[in-house]
């Protein structure tokens, strides 16, 4: 098995990022971000912890704030007129707040792509990751498993435009004909769900599905296919997250510019 490792890749990003942040603290520039979520699942406390700690590696602020329904909006607005706060993410999913207060956040500071006007920072993630790696996506035929708002629709869109060929497979669709295609991007959250007689000999696959078993965080891929030699594969931890963070305060930084 060949590896996919997205944390090698984010180490070489966040030295870079935290020479910016320098640059930027030299001028009196003080980048920080804002996550607000509501509720405390293992899976985005996992991803919270993750910002947090790659915040303070680099010299970025990173405010935590858990919200309600009666005071989500009142939040969100306070972060978005806030001129210290350089990025608002809420962080997904939410179990208790309407999707709505997504658009309360300011194009601007929209690190994360939520709103849907910008990519998502794990699609980018992904497309840095493959490029990273020398995966050639022209002549290939792509398949992205599940159609979320943060990795499947607007990955879908990315390639798209690109002039990629790519098939989206959703909920009850036959997950046998995965087998026909070169490059394999899955976000479901259902652990074990692509096992290994469905994947191509010599694919490529980014797994970036998540979900919690036991205390235990599981992607979308079988172990079984862990096994065989001849794929290119995300490692279990070390995949995607780490470049997605990276992505994430590199719109920071970004914004902080601005």
């Amino acid at each position: 098995m060949k590896e996919l490792n997205g944390s090698e890749l984010a180490g070489y990003i966040k030295g870079r990022q935290a020479h910016t942040v320098k640059a930027l603290r030299s001028r009196k520039k003080f980048p920080k971000l804002a996550v607000f979520y509501d509720n405390d699942s293992p899976v985005i406390r996992k991803y919270m912890d993750l910002k947090k700690a790659y915040g303070t590696d680099i010299g970025v602020a990173v405010d935590i704030i858990k919200i309600t329904p009666d005071d989500a909006e009142t939040r969100l607005r306070t972060a978005a007129e806030d001129a210290a706060v350089s990025g608002i993410i809420v962080q997904l999913p939410l179990k208790f707040c309407d999707m709505e207060i997504l658009n309360l956040i300011p194009l601007k500071k929209d690190v994360d792509g939520l709103r849907g006007e910008s990519d998502t920072a794990t699609a980018m993630a992904i497309h840095w990751l493959l490029s990273g790696y020398g995966v050639e996506l022209q002549e290939k035929k792509l398949a992205i498993v599940g159609r979320g708002k943060l990795v499947g629709a607007p990955l879908e869109r990315m390639w798209r435009e690109s002039g990629y060929d790519v098939t989206v497979f959703r909920r009850g669709d036959d997950l046998n004909r995965l087998s026909d295609y070169d490059v394999i991007v899955t976000a479901t959250g259902a652990p074990g769900l692509i096992k290994s007689e469905m994947l191509k000999y010599g694919a490529v696959v980014v797994d970036a599905g998540t979900a919690s078993e036991a205390g235990v965080i599981k992607g979308d891929l079988d172990d079984a296919a862990r096994e065989r030699e001849d794929l290119t594969l995300t490692p279990k931890i070390g995949g995607v997250g780490p470049l997605t963070v990276a992505m994430l305060f590199e719109r920071v930084l970004q914004a902080t510019e601005k």
